[in-house]
């Protein structure tokens, strides 16, 4: 059994981002800027935010946040978008989840210029993923699949099974799986015994956000299992997996925290270094 160390896997990431955005700084006297647009006080947003642009300030990209009170209307949020992507000093744009209930997000995310669209939630750069042309994939999802490729695991041909369905990571990460020619199966809360899908799987990702679902009698033997869960318990950060027993079982496996999360702000910072070099062809 291995127990994947995503903090090592983004450190080598981060330096490679790093090198390469200081040759870019010397060649047109710019950084790369990613823009954080945060509606509201909400406390795990704010720890994802302070996370970024530790991370922005370590490897040489500017970092700009646009804080909106939790009383904004949807036209305040538009408005600060249609700003931020009319400024060619900003190159990636990011809109904090969750936005408040009075906010529709499928509107923010439309509005959101598929160049600057980092994470990919515009629309456009979700259907260029569905076509198999992955312009900007989504941070979590591209980590998965980031680390299965740092960990020498093959995913053409093998029998993948995600369990949840959320328009940030279990759809767009289907649509990644097939594009790399996997045998997808998503599971979700209507599913029907969820641990016979489960078991038939060569790969797992829980990603349902749900405390301790995935049990060692759901796995098969050496299954590898990659944990998006983030959940808190007590004082702890932990997965959907039930790590300490499935790690038993697992050929591969990702902890919770130190898997998937690190990696995710790893392509964070990828993505917008992208935008960056593509504002310049």
């Amino acid at each position: 059994m291995v127990v994947i160390d995503g903090k090592q896997i983004a450190s080598g990431i981060n330096e490679d981002t790093k090198k390469e955005i200081k040759e870019l700084k010397a060649k047109y006297n710019q950084f790369p800027c990613l823009a954080t647009v945060v509606v509201g006080k909400d406390k795990s947003s704010k720890i994802y935010v302070q996370k970024r642009e530790k991370m922005c300030e370590k490897i040489g990209i500017a970092s700009r946040i646009c804080d909106l009170p939790e009383n904004s209307k949807e036209d305040d949020v538009l408005g600060m978008i249609g700003k931020l992507n009319n400024d060619e000093n900003v190159h990636g744009i990011i809109v904090q989840v969750p936005l408040p209930k009075h906010i529709n997000e499928k509107n923010v995310s439309e509005s959101i210029s598929p160049e600057k669209d980092v994470d990919c939630m515009n629309p456009l750069n979700l259907g260029r993923l569905a076509s198999n042309n992955e312009t900007f994939a989504p941070c979590t999802p591209k980590a998965v699949i980031i680390i299965l490729k740092k960990s020498g695991i093959k995913i053409s041909g093998k029998d993948v099974v995600i369990v949840g369905r959320s328009r940030i990571v279990g759809r767009p990460l289907a649509l990644m799986f097939i594009n790399r020619d996997a045998t997808v199966t998503v599971c979700h809360t209507k599913t029907k015994t969820l641990e016979k899908h489960t078991k038939n799987a060569d790969i797992l990702v829980a990603a349902a956000g749900s405390l301790m679902l995935i049990k060692e009698d759901m796995i098969k033997e050496n299954a590898v299992v990659v944990d998006v869960g983030i959940n808190v318990a007590g004082s702890k950060i932990v997965g959907d997996v039930d790590f300490e027993n499935v790690k038993n079982k697992a050929s591969f496996i990702t902890p919770v925290p130190g898997g998937v999360g690190p990696v995710t702000v790893a392509m964070i910072m990828k993505n917008t270094l992208e935008a960056f070099k593509r504002s310049k062809m």
